[in-house]
């Protein structure tokens, strides 16, 4: 499953780099797979980032939506999970391979859901730096209608979620949504605060710290326990063990950078270090390669 995501992600790179023109990205043999969690939570996995989707007697809610290119494909198989599609979506952060699908489950009625950071970029449209890639304005049902600042909590079909900024982490909207049943800590979705077993996409331009997301990895174990279903925003399933080799590799990885930079080194001597290269086996062999993403940490410290 790992390499079948990945694969996914080489082509949101690929995406992001041609962003001017998206249709050269050959969506239609991508289909959606399922996989149910726990009773009334299922995993979808489609060409972006991991979708959870609650359906229930309340009606059904999803985290995230894929790309836009995805839509007709993501409301078919919504539709399968329940009739009348998505009454709430979840956006934990604004790119588009998460925030894609909004335009189409806003004009089918849903109520968008995100940090006020993700309405005000998605309103304005913006540039991620690191691939050259322009977003242009959101259609106005693509925009979140409730938005929060710290922390928001709804209740769903017997479901509690609390959903939680993180700060300057992946990028400057991140949202974090913890699930509980009967006050039990369920699942998390981190988002894209969590590439499960490769390096993570950090997004300087959009207000994303490679510290930031170290600290909110950091935060999101203190509320987490072994029973805890861990969602990433790419890669498969996890579990507390996974996020906390994750965070353990990320809080090293990043030090290093971090004290190499603050040494005056410029980005090619840290490069020439290879500061990485007890990494490269276990973390270097997904989207991002180490000299690329050694970049990205650089200029995002």
């Amino acid at each position: 499953m790992i390499s079948v995501v990945k694969q996914c992600c080489v082509g949101l790179i690929a995406a992001s780099v041609m962003s001017s023109s998206m249709a050269q990205r050959d969506f239609s043999g991508v289909e959606f797979q399922q996989t149910e969690l726990a009773e009334g939570l299922v995993l979808l996995q489609g060409a972006g980032g991991n979708i959870a989707a609650l359906p229930g007697s309340d009606g059904l809610l999803i985290i995230d939506d894929d790309y836009s290119e995805m839509e007709d494909k993501l409301m078919t198989v919504l539709a399968e999970l329940q009739a009348d599609g998505p009454k709430f979506v979840l956006n934990t952060h604004w790119h588009f391979d998460h925030a894609g699908g909004n335009t189409a489950v806003g004009r089918n009625g849903a109520t968008i859901v995100a940090h006020k950071n993700v309405r005000q970029r998605l309103k304005e449209g913006g540039t991620i730096a690191a691939f050259g890639a322009v977003i242009p304005p959101a259609d106005r049902s693509a925009l979140p209608a409730i938005t929060y600042s710290d922390t928001m909590s709804m209740h769903w079909n017997a479901l509690r979620l609390e959903l939680k900024h993180s700060e300057t982490a992946h990028t400057d909207g991140d949202t974090v949504v913890y699930l509980y049943r009967d006050d039990k800590l369920l699942a998390v979705h981190l988002g894209d605060l969590f590439f499960n077993g490769f390096y993570p996409f950090i997004d300087a331009s959009s207000g994303g710290s490679a510290m930031g997301v170290v600290s909110g990895v950091a935060d999101v174990l203190t509320r987490i326990d072994d029973s805890t279903l861990v969602i990433p925003g790419h890669g498969p399933m996890a579990s507390k063990a996974d996020l906390q080799a994750y965070h353990d590799f990320l809080k090293t990885a990043v030090s290093r950078v971090a004290a190499l930079k603050s040494s005056g080194k410029s980005l090619e001597q840290v490069v020439a270090e290879k500061p990485l290269a007890d990494f490269e086996q276990e973390w270097g062999d997904g989207f991002l390669k180490t000299d690329v993403w050694l970049s990205i940490v650089y200029s995002s410290i």
